[in-house]
């Protein structure tokens, strides 16, 4: 196939994912970094790219005054918009049920009791695919739907009925006592997990396009790491699995089994915290628009803006709306605001030249905090403070 042709059915496939169903069913950043570099306080106004929420959520323990959410995808929203009905109609255990554990059969009732205190856009999508939450032994969990979570679900469930030794050995993985007992079990694993199958998936740019990594990212990746593609992902698990301790590292458990624990979750799911985040809720908006429309519409000012990695496709795709949104940020910015954001590359020259010059970067610090990010998929992260 010409290779124009085949980006072109690339992006198109992965413009198709994005806007049409939910893509990130969990937040796929590591909020314990976020809320040591952002430092979040009472006279905090914070804009975040939605996601799943559930960072958002972690940073109302940081008591700030306000945390904007946008993204352009409303079931993002209308997630979000799922998580706050639970916390202010709901128990803690029903919220677990549904965000812990992925689903049961007591979602249902949940929802039809709390559905008409969610937003009317909120109610819509919830209606047509509650049965995300169905649970059952012959039911997918919450975490396996979505688009992320369908490629989790195709990768781990193809793997497990082709490796039966690989699912034997899992939860030994997971259930490791201390790094060493965990390299000992990766050790094992390892080799059964990265075979030629394994390196076709991750090869594959529809099951890229799930995971939500565009094809810029991809060939930000190639470009960046001397192992390509393959060489970058097999890093990246590596170090996770021998480098960062299972115990606490909810973000890969929740893939491979579909929930997390009650030792080994989010923040936002600790019973410890359910009331005050109940009780801050109010401070919290959610937001369907770009960022620069958002900041538009909204103009603050605001002391924390933290993007992700969405500038990687921008500065690829759209310079010009890259340049814009740095120009409202700019405009909405507080003395001295921090800005957060993460890149599939080394370096920011995702970041326009322009926007460079009025910010100063922190690489010593995020160097050294980037080195123990338990979800370790991302090539660098990097704080800058607005001049």
């Amino acid at each position: 196939m010409n290779l124009t042709v085949s980006r072109r059915l690339g992006d198109a496939f992965f413009r198709f994912v994005h806007g049409s169903r939910l893509v990130y069913n969990t937040c796929w950043e590591d909020p314990r970094l976020d809320r040591r570099l952002l430092a979040l306080g009472a006279d905090s106004r914070v804009v975040v790219i939605t996601s799943a929420g559930d960072n958002a959520l972690d940073y109302l323990l940081d008591d700030p005054a306000e945390v904007a959410c946008v993204d352009l995808n409303f079931r993002q929203n209308a997630l979000l918009e799922l998580k706050r009905a639970l916390f202010c109609r709901a128990s803690f255990k029903e919220l677990f049920t549904f965000f812990g554990e992925g689903g049961g059969p007591s979602c249902a009732a949940t929802y039809a009791r709390l559905r008409r205190h969610l937003p009317a856009y909120a109610a819509a999508y919830w209606d047509k695919n509650i049965a995300y939450f169905k649970g059952g032994r012959l039911s997918r969990s919450f975490y396996h739907h979505g688009a992320s979570g369908a490629a989790a679900f195709l990768f781990t469930r193809l793997l497990g009925l082709l490796k039966p030794g690989l699912r034997r050995e899992l939860p030994r993985l997971l259930a490791a006592g201390d790094l060493a007992e965990q390299r000992r079990a990766f050790d094992a694993v390892e080799p059964v997990f990265w075979d030629r199958l394994s390196r076709w998936l991750v090869a594959r740019p529809a099951l890229m396009a799930l995971l939500g990594v565009p094809r810029p990212q991809i060939a930000l990746i190639r470009d960046s790491h001397p192992g390509g593609l393959e060489g970058f992902v097999r890093e990246k698990v590596r170090r996770v699995f021998t480098e960062t301790a299972m115990a606490e590292n909810y973000f890969w458990r929740v893939y491979l089994t579909g929930r997390y624990a009650l030792e080994c979750c989010p923040e936002y799911l600790k019973e410890q915290h359910f009331e005050t985040i109940r009780e801050r809720l109010g401070r919290l908006t959610t937001h369907t628009d770009s960022l620069s429309g958002f900041l538009a519409r909204h103009p603050g000012p605001y002391s924390h803006f933290v993007l992700l990695d969405h500038q990687d496709w921008l500065a690829n795709h759209d310079p010009a709306a890259l340049a814009e949104e740095w120009e409202r940020i700019f405009a909405s910015a507080a003395p001295g605001a921090k800005v957060l954001m993460r890149s599939a590359g080394l370096d920011v020259s995702f970041v326009p030249e322009a926007a460079r010059r009025r910010l100063t970067f922190f690489p010593e610090v995020t160097e050294a905090l980037h080195a123990v990010d338990r979800v370790g998929t991302y090539g660098s992260q990097h704080l800058a403070v607005v001049a």
